[in-house]
């Protein structure tokens, strides 16, 4: 997401406002306006739901751990949301992590005790915890995933510092200005019983355009069905050496 079009948590506010018909304010943090009131408690909401509805580039966060011989669980990140699937790895082997493992799937491999017959190293997430199966794990596994983090402020004083909520009005939501702000207009339309067709509409256009361009898209193939390849590979190199 573009640094332009993040914008302090009180110009937000006072965006919303306006929008709604309300006049602006110079600290609506400090208000004791109930609808000021009522839209830092939405903004909050807001944010979070925005986090959960879509991997964002700007949340996308690395996590490895190094195994300890015999230790098979691991506490995750504090800011951990969720993990972006498949992107488990063991990297001291480059091999793929096995899982998430469903609860019945946890089991079964307890139950059989096949860790002897395992090539792989499987994961299951389970009360704020990553369980790693074999559970009777080597020392030395370097095993990295990327999940998506909760914090999507930043601190309006120290911007190196992130967070999972708005405090002051200084702080910086890292949504795009014109999504965060139609967001919390739209719920608040929504709480106040008024008609939410139009800004419904807004907002989810908002959402279709920045969740489009968020990321990078894949190069369409127009042949035999394969991806196009940035390295050369049999993908891309053509074969040659025929009759010769």
């Amino acid at each position: 997401m573009a640094l332009t079009t993040i914008i302090q948590a009180t110009e937000i506010l006072n965006r919303a406002a306006a929008e709604i018909g309300k006049k602006p304010i110079p600290d609506p943090y400090s208000s004791q306006d109930p609808v000021f009131v009522q839209m830092q408690y939405l903004l909050n909401t807001a944010g979070e739901e925005l986090m959960q509805a879509y991997p964002w580039e700007f949340l996308v966060r690395s996590f490895k751990i190094t195994t300890v011989a015999g230790q098979s669980v691991y506490p995750l990140p504090n800011d951990f949301g969720y993990m972006i699937n498949q992107t488990g790895w063991e990297r001291s082997q480059n091999v793929p992590m096995g899982g998430p493992l469903s609860a019945q799937e946890w089991t079964y491999l307890l139950g059989r005790n096949l860790a002897q017959n395992t090539l792989y190293a499987s994961f299951r997430i389970a009360q704020g915890e990553i369980n790693i199966y074999p559970t009777d794990t080597p020392a030395g596994l370097d095993i990295n995933f990327e999940y998506i983090s909760i914090n999507w402020v930043t601190n309006g004083a120290i911007p190196d510092v992130y967070q999972s909520k708005v405090i002051l009005g200084t702080d910086k939501p890292l949504y795009d200005k014109t999504l965060i702000t139609r967001y919390v207009k739209l719920k608040y339309l929504e709480s106040a019983g008024f008609d939410t067709t139009k800004a419904q509409d807004d907002f989810s256009q908002s959402f279709s355009f920045l969740t489009g361009f968020d990321k990078g898209a894949a190069v369409v193939s127009a042949g035999l069905g394969r991806r196009g390849y940035a390295y050369l590979s049999a993908y891309n190199v053509p074969d040659s050496g025929f009759g010769r």
